[in-house]
């Protein structure tokens, strides 16, 4: 089996422990993987803060030679992307057509922000007072424990590593037990990039032994997290030990409005995307079909055809176009979800069945829910399972939209240009897209609300998020300061 190691001040290492990583796509063990626990967190998050705080050569770089570490990184990335993408298909079961596409894409986000590394900038202030000079600083805000998930894992950390180097922070990166063998090899690439010791730091490990000591670290100044609900709470909870600002990108139920003056093919082949892309395991997941109710049934009967043409097979293979999902659990919860949702009156257009074999295979599956409260319009399956529901007018349209404790993302298709306009508005979600979906760019800002969490990533927004503003102000005056008990 492959062995891989954790990197932690500039040094790669066993960890604590060792545990081995399962191959989606057969069930059996494949790498040995480093257990990092309380010890291991404790030297990375010091090596981080020391990195940051010493004497060494990071917080003497400008913002220029950070850039040029970064432009570095993102040529590694892209030279090295090949590799990169079967490690996460073996390790996580992503069709190997997606990860190596991303993956490539991923250098784009280290290159946007190794030219924005240089371009934070502050602010003089025109102050009320004659006599003082004020300005505002933009300071890297300390050290960032990121929190990565299993999917998409190379592309969720680069949008915190990326705004968190070029903003001058250090970095400890969890990496999630479940198939953590990308980011473990990536770590490779930050090493030969030149990075000083102790800015990134890349781990991985369990919850209890591992995740609860870096986020509750009293040397952590900022946790960026992407994954679920509950362990957010956890995070939220662990915070309180070091008040430690937090961003969460968390899950979503994305609907995807679909009107009668839309191009269905072309909706169609959206929906496909946003529910069957990944298997299904992605947060932007358009797992809410609303469509309305004139071309209902000809729009279901052209998923019905598109779903059960996916070819599902070894992710390994260039031809496949839907893989196992990630871990044998998350096929169980979708088979008791789906199983639920049928008992509440849904009912089953295709799908709904693991197909024969080894892996945690789950075949595409649509679920028509009207006229029911089928519990899959409103829990997170993340995995290939789509949900419908018609409306008649607009204004259902959009109150089905809205019905759900989530806010990340939507789409609508329409040809109505005005109609557009006053439904982007009216959604509830971070991201919008019209006649499109999962569309992506390093210059867009990411994010939601609500059961999605706060904050964003991508964009200039995400770098300013690990900047803390300082105040200075300069006195110009050389007159004695007058009345010490009087606030200037």
């Amino acid at each position: 089996m492959q062995q891989f190691q954790c990197y932690i001040d500039g040094r790669f290492e066993e960890g604590q422990a060792r545990f081995e990583s399962v191959d989606p796509a057969t069930g059996l063990s494949w790498a040995e993987m480093p257990e990092s626990r309380v010890a291991d967190v404790d030297r990375a998050v010091t090596a981080a803060h020391d990195a940051l705080y010493g004497d060494g050569p990071w917080p003497k770089m400008t913002a220029t030679q950070r850039g040029k570490l970064l432009y570095k990184l993102a040529d590694l990335v892209a030279a090295n992307a090949p590799r990169l993408a079967e490690i996460e298909t073996r390790d996580t079961g992503k069709i190997i057509r997606e990860t190596s596409s991303q993956i490539a894409y991923v250098a784009d986000y280290y290159r946007y922000y190794a030219g924005l590394a240089d371009k934070i900038e502050g602010a003089h202030l025109p102050i009320d007072k004659p006599d003082m000079e004020v300005w505002l600083r933009r300071e890297p805000v300390g050290v960032v424990a990121a929190i990565v998930p299993w999917n998409s894992q190379l592309f969720l950390a680069a949008v915190k590593i990326g705004p968190a180097l070029a903003a001058g922070c250090t970095l400890v990166v969890k990496a999630s037990e479940d198939g953590p063998g990308p980011l473990l090899e990536f770590a490779r690439l930050v090493d030969e990039a030149g990075f000083p010791a102790g800015v990134v730091n890349i781990l991985t490990g369990f919850g209890a032994t591992c995740g609860t000591a870096l986020t509750a670290h009293p040397k952590v100044a900022h946790i960026a997290f992407t994954g679920g609900a509950e362990t957010a709470r956890h995070i939220v909870r662990s915070s309180a030990e070091n008040l430690a600002s937090t961003s969460l990108e968390l899950g979503g139920k994305s609907p995807l409005l679909v009107f009668a003056d839309a191009d269905l093919e072309s909706a169609a082949n959206a929906q496909i995307a946003g529910i069957f892309a990944a298997t299904g395991q992605s947060c932007v997941a358009a797992s809410r079909l609303i469509v309305e109710r004139s071309v209902k049934d000809r729009f279901l009967d052209i998923l019905k055809t598109k779903a059960e043409a996916i070819r599902i097979g070894s992710p390994l293979d260039i031809g496949t176009e839907v893989g196992p999902l990630a871990t044998r659990r998350q096929r169980q919860h979708i088979e008791t979800l789906v199983a639920a949702s049928l008992d509440a009156g849904a009912r089953l257009v295709t799908g709904g069945s693991a197909p024969d074999g080894d892996g945690y295979f789950y075949r595409p599956t649509i679920l028509d829910c009207d006229d029911t409260s089928s519990p899959s319009l409103q829990k997170e399956f993340f995995g290939p399972v789509l949900s419908v529901v018609s409306f008649t007018t607009e204004a259902e349209a959009l109150a089905l939209a809205n019905d759900t404790l989530y806010g990340l993302a939507s789409g609508i298709f329409t040809q109505n240009l005005t109609r557009a306009h006053r439904l982007m508005k009216s959604l509830h979600a971070g991201v919008v897209w019209v006649n499109t979906y999962r569309a992506v760019s390093p210059i867009a800002a990411f994010g939601g609300s609500g059961l999605s969490g706060d904050g964003r990533e991508g964009g200039l927004a995400a770098a300013l998020g690990y900047t803390r503003t300082k105040t200075v102000w300069l006195r110009t005056s050389d007159d004695p300061i007058p009345d010490p008990f009087v606030m200037r």
